[in-house]
């Protein structure tokens, strides 16, 4: 599958959904765009919006729908763990295959790479850092005990069983997965009693289902921002952290010694702990729709998230293929209010409880709090690296509100100015090749439904682009309008998908099992419109790994 020296941080499954030609290339082009047509006579669309049925593609291979299906929050080896190819001459890095862990989910004979230190001194002269030093660690003794972290004793969602349909982003035969999962625990917060050995788990990655804790469970979240990622993988060129197999000194070996300690006062109790190691295991029937994918089709063990960052910061690429900058609205970079720039450096008296934990930092400024330690590293790479920093661009580094509601409407309170950046949506249209966005809950946003509020904002990239309202007609569309136009033959070249929150697989707001369903419910219409499936491909991927865990090289 990959070359064992370029392994990453998260993942792609791609379903090349050929019929018989399921060795063809999927259409990709090399001019930097990214439909699968060129336009023109015969291409994909008659015009924006329209799929143009009666006209015939012309595309370089079978290849004529591109489908995206994004989830939420799952690093690779928080899920591909244990996974093992079927066949002999595939490959995969993965927790098991490193024999960090067994495929029983216990510790393998290397488990100490996947080792876990707690800050013990300051590195970085008090300063945010970027890396530690050994002088600087201690190994922990246990993992800091997962915690509950905030989930319920019941779901969540259980009134969605109560409602004329349920939610339509899912078939009728997966609406009980909203009654399921819940804790059955008396308490919100404290060590997780569900997860086997809580309290005295290895100080590494540890399997989150057993006998108590089902693969259909919501469990507690984890962070996943910025600064906080930066910390956690570790990255520095020095002879402790860079290695012959590591030239880029990324240790991946501090993941609670942040979650623990950035928003937590020394002598507080955290509760973002040790859940930031947990893994699903496959091997034992965890996570069963994409093990399915994964050895029928083809998956990716080699792909980054966009950005170190959460959902906002990860999702702008998809439509931008770019970070957006805080700006007039008018195409120039301005400047936040002081109150909204982020301060990573430590409080006194304090390893790195974060000064200021707010919205937005520009990396082209060394004197902005926490720029110097990450710039100093990516300087003394061993090889060019162009950091993309613009003069004066303060970009996201928590999720920040796009300037438009999901309607086109104006979007009050705190937001990233409307952008004048050209995103790949206008690309596509300029090319005459059809596209949609789909998103879970769009049509019931703003409206007095009990599912109002489940669409993701910030998921949506084309919500932060100046042109967005004349965008809404043509191009935004409730993921059972997807549904429709799967059935009708009328999907466009291109089409985003993005569940809505009950169902996108986030930690504790949502869980896995049910962005499995409803994954699974789009490939089996798909395969249900045979010409369709015979010419259409599709990859479901996750916006970011949610600062889970991965052994994979940076």
């Amino acid at each position: 599958m990959r070359s064992k020296a370029k392994k990453n941080i998260l993942w792609v499954v791609l379903v090349a959904a050929l019929g018989g030609l399921q060795n063809a290339q999927a259409a990709t082009r090399t001019d930097g765009g990214p439909g699968p047509s060129e336009g023109g006579p015969g291409s994909s669309s008659g015009g924006p919006g329209s799929d143009d049925k009666g006209r015939e593609r012309r595309t370089a291979s079978p290849i004529k729908h591109v489908i995206i299906i994004v989830g939420e929050n799952r690093s690779f080896d928080h899920l591909f763990a244990t996974f093992a190819p079927k066949s002999k001459k595939e490959s995969v890095l993965n927790l098991l295959s490193e024999g960090i862990i067994k495929a029983d989910g216990s510790p393998g004979p290397n488990f100490a790479k996947a080792h876990q230190f707690k800050i013990v001194a300051a590195p970085n002269s008090g300063k945010f850092f970027s890396s530690a030093g050994s002088a600087s660690k201690q190994l922990y003794a246990t993992l800091p005990p997962p915690d509950v972290a905030g989930v319920g004793a019941v779901s969540p969602y259980t009134g969605i069983l109560g409602l004329p349909g349920g939610d339509p982003g899912l078939p009728p035969e997966d609406q009980f997965l909203f009654a399921t999962g819940g804790t059955g625990l008396p308490f919100t917060l404290g060590p997780d009693t569900r997860i086997a050995n809580v309290n005295a788990l290895p100080p590494g990655p540890f399997q989150l289902t057993g006998p108590a804790m089902p693969f259909d469970a919501f469990t507690g979240d984890t962070i996943h921002q910025y600064f906080q990622m930066v910390q956690q993988v570790d990255c520095a060129i020095d002879k402790e952290h860079v290695s012959r197999t590591n030239p880029t000194g990324c240790l991946h070996d501090l993941q609670s010694a942040v979650t623990t300690t950035y928003s937590t006062p020394p002598t507080g109790a955290p509760h973002d702990t040790g859940q930031t190691m947990a893994f699903f295991n496959m091997q034992r029937g965890d996570a069963p729709f994409f093990k399915f994918l994964a050895d029928a089709y083809t998956m990716s063990d080699n792909y980054h998230q966009p950005v170190l960052g959460g959902t906002g910061p990860d999702s702008l690429p998809l439509g931008f293929a770019d970070q957006v900058f805080f700006s007039d609205g008018k195409g120039n970079p301005a400047t936040p209010l002081a109150a909204n720039i982020y301060n990573p450096n430590p409080q006194p008296g304090t390893l790195n409880l974060y000064t200021t934990r707010s919205q937005f930092f520009n990396c082209s400024d060394r004197n902005q709090p926490g720029i110097a330690a990450i710039s100093d590293y990516l300087d003394a790479l061993p090889y060019a690296l162009e950091k993309k920093c613009g003069a004066g661009e303060y970009w996201q580094a928590v999720n920040v509100n796009p300037g438009f509601t999901p309607k086109g409407l104006v979007q009050t309170g705190l937001v990233v100015p409307p952008t004048m950046q050209r995103s790949i949506g206008d690309v596509l249209s300029a090319q005459n090749i059809s596209w949609k966005y789909y998103g879970g809950g769009f049509n019931v946003d703003g409206t007095a439904s009990p599912l109002n509020g489940s669409y993701c904002n910030i998921c949506n990239p084309f919500e932060y682009e100046a042109a967005y309202p004349a965008m809404v007609p043509a191009h935004m569309r409730d993921v059972t309008d997807l549904f429709a136009d799967i059935a009708n033959g009328s999907l466009p070249a291109v089409s985003y998908v993005k569940p809505d929150g009950t169902m996108d697989g986030h930690p504790a707001s949502s869980k896995w099992s049910l962005f499995e369903a409803f994954a699974e419910n789009i490939v089996q219409q798909t395969q249900s419109n045979k010409q369709l499936w015979a010419e259409t491909a599709i990859f479901i991927t996750v916006d970011e790994g949610g600062g889970y865990y991965d052994s994979g090289f940076i």
